[in-house]
């Protein structure tokens, strides 16, 4: 680590020989000594896979629900939009409330929200009840990314904060994964109800560990001298919050911001219906739509931590972080264009390749979207500005839960939901180009 030390220290614009006053010497965390820092982004990937079972039960039991309450098409929209709405303004406050409170106690809080909303779902019985719960489950969950991006600010130097981005967003995919291997099964032989109950129950012995192992690297006796003053190599701004109003004034947070409106719909529409396209589409029954969605998943998790790799690695070798950042997202919006043929492939495993392919393309962009804020921002402000980015997401993912809705009952074809799909990433793309040419960093801290 000592090498890390002098190219921080190097990197800072100091000398590479200054030596760091000594610090207190923390006891040694064998493996992960020097490296706890990986232990911090493997519990925001736990987080993460928490997360995304949660808001994927009801994508999973759509059909049965639709059977059981009379659902049609429409209405599960509208249930999507109800999560949506609620995700949306959890976002406005969610968001500041992790840079208020902090990272461990404000992640803790939505932590424990939303796993209560979860298992309020298991007491639903009509549209209106359903709607609720997926309302408060909305709102606890606009936590989950401002708290993660905000603790890979400050646990991760710039160089490393894609590839931690990439992994722990990596939990997106794994939560994709188990929920339809695991909630069919509980469904079949317990009830749709134990299916939530059990979910959201995860989050509590998720909250021990956090509250057990997280703490900010200067508080945290398992990282090393040397490791903190590789974390901390950046040059360090001003403490002290700042006012949305103030955010909103940067084309930099307008430029995150439009990003998120155009892609996170899209991760929306994976969640919610490629269920139901593969029962719908392809022929398959509740049970047997585990293996096609662990692929989807699976591809899509080595998008994660490829797209997060490659403008880390491009950096590294000597490219600006504009282009580096860049370069990367334009091979995955090349990536996602083969999506609009989906619809018209009769095959379930090209069918599923392929959105497997577009789920990977969407991890990579996100990956290196969301290490934007802290390319762009000091890490006070991070917090805040993923809140009005998740906003602008969220309410793209009102817009889109609109529009499929409508779309199936209309057409019972998924044919332009594809295609809105396919064109999302390159569209997000220049509105990022456009906003902020060159990626300079806000001027917050000169103001």
């Amino acid at each position: 680590m000592a090498e890390e030390k002098s190219i921080g220290a190097a990197e800072a614009g100091e000398p590479a020989n200054v030596t760091a006053r000594p610090l207190a010497a923390p006891p040694r965390v064998g493996v992960f000594a020097g490296r706890f820092r990986w232990v911090i982004c493997g519990l925001l990937f736990l987080g993460v896979t928490k997360n995304y079972m949660d808001r994927q039960v009801l994508g999973v039991l759509k059909g049965p629900l639709q059977h059981q309450f009379g659902w049609n098409e429409i209405d599960y929209g509208n249930l999507v939009f109800a999560f949506q709405t609620a995700y949306a303004l959890g976002m406005i406050f969610v968001g500041r409330l992790i840079d208020r409170l902090g990272t461990r106690v404000g992640y803790a809080v939505a932590m424990v929200f939303w796993s209560l909303a979860s298992m309020g779902h298991a007491v639903a019985n009509s549209l209106m009840t359903f709607a609720i719960a997926r309302s408060a489950l909305g709102f606890g969950e606009a936590g989950v990314f401002p708290a993660s991006i905000k603790s890979v600010a400050e646990w991760f130097p710039k160089k490393e904060r894609a590839l931690a981005t990439g992994i722990f967003n990596a939990g997106t995919n794994v939560g994709a994964i188990v929920t339809p291997l695991i909630v069919p099964w509980i469904a079949v032989h317990l009830g749709w109800q134990w299916a939530f109950l059990l979910t959201g129950a995860l989050g509590f012995a998720w909250l021990i560990l956090w509250l057990i192992l997280y703490r900010k690297p200067e508080d945290h006796t398992y990282c090393t001298s040397d490791e903190r003053a590789y974390i901390q190599s950046d040059p360090v701004g001003p403490s002290g919050k700042i006012k949305w109003a103030r955010l909103l004034q940067y084309k930099q947070t307008w430029a995150f911001a439009a990003g998120k409106f155009m892609i996170d719909p899209i991760w929306w529409f994976y969640l919610f219906w490629i269920p139901d396209y593969l029962q719908r589409e392809h022929g398959l029954r509740l049970t047997q739509i585990g293996l096609p969605i662990l692929a989807i998943y699976v591809i899509s998790d080595v998008g994660s931590v490829a797209g997060g790799w490659l403008s880390s690695s491009l950096i590294r070798r000597g490219f600006s972080v504009n282009a580096g950042r860049k370069w990367a997202m334009f091979v995955c919006a090349l990536s996602v264009l083969p999506i609009a043929a989906v619809y018209r492939i009769s095959g379930l495993w090209p069918a599923t390749l392929l959105i497997g392919l577009a789920a990977a393309a969407h991890q990579g962009f996100s990956a290196n979207l969301f290490t934007l804020t802290s390319d762009l921002f000091p890490s006070r402000a991070v917090g805040s500005v993923v809140g009005i980015g998740g906003m602008a997401g969220a309410v793209g993912g009102m817009l889109i839960a609109q529009v499929v809705g409508h779309v199936l009952q209309w057409t019972n074809s998924y044919m332009i939901p594809f295609f809105i799909a396919a064109a999302a990433y390159s569209i997000a793309l220049v509105l990022i180009h456009t906003l902020s040419p060159k990626l300079e960093p806000a001027r917050i801290d000169q103001e």
